[in-house]
């Protein structure tokens, strides 16, 4: 029997606020049935103890990561079943030497989410630094599909210099901007929304929101056509 080839998708989690939108991203992709690499950077360790006091530690990684996984956007325990983690690899920001630091090492692409300015320079300037960025280098050069869901207010004119040449070195620039014609009534519907948005990107199927499907006329907003069927 041959061992199914495994082509994961890169997660790398920067230091910007909106962890809970990277949780949302890792459970979408397991819930799809997608092989997940996961890079989290030194900054966002302490981002993710302040929004959800976990405290995120390389030797105990998969627990920690479960317990992440299981919190939602209110940081509650529990809101989510914890998924099975049986096809999550964990690669260190400082390990350059990493698999998915390598263009032979096969993978379907990488979301980097959320994405902080510091993160969107060093890429843009192929700064490679840590194995996060390294990894969002690496894709670019091999023309895999890079997501970046940029988490920053207001963007100045270096930050927006830096999205334009990630764009146009074939990057897709997702700010991390919840729409409201979903119909949210909590906050992890506007997180859903997000990441569901970052893996259309992908190419990943979700249901993370609902979809906008038109109305005939468009006169009424989806709030009022869903309250009027």
């Amino acid at each position: 029997m041959t061992e199914r080839k495994r082509t994961p998708w890169v997660v790398g989690v920067s230091g910007a606020s909106g962890t809970p939108y990277a949780a949302a991203v890792l459970r979408g992709l397991l819930a799809a049935g997608e092989s997940v690499d996961l890079v989290v950077s030194r900054a966002s360790r302490l981002t993710l103890l302040d929004e959800t006091g976990i405290a995120f530690r390389d030797a105990h990684w998969r627990e920690d990561l479960a317990q992440w996984l299981g919190r939602g956007a209110d940081g509650k325990p529990e809101t989510f079943a914890r998924p099975e983690l049986d096809d999550v690899r964990y690669w260190g920001a400082g390990d350059l030497a990493a698999g998915p630091s390598s263009g032979s090492y096969p993978v379907k692409g990488m979301l980097v989410v959320p994405a902080s300015t510091a993160c969107v320079a060093g890429v843009a300037l192929g700064l490679s630094k840590d194995l996060l960025q390294r990894v969002a280098s690496v894709t670019l050069k091999e023309r895999r599909r890079l997501v970046v869901a940029v988490r920053e207010t207001p963007l100045n004119g270096q930050t927006l210099r830096h999205l334009v040449a990630l764009d146009e070195a074939g990057a897709i620039v997702l700010p991390a901007s919840p729409a409201f014609y979903t119909g949210a009534t909590h906050i992890q519907d506007l997180v859903d929304f997000v990441a569901g948005r970052v893996l259309d990107a992908a190419g990943v199927p979700h249901q993370l929101y609902r979809r906008w499907e038109g109305e005939l006329g468009g006169s009424r907003t989806p709030r009022e056509a869903s309250a009027g069927d």
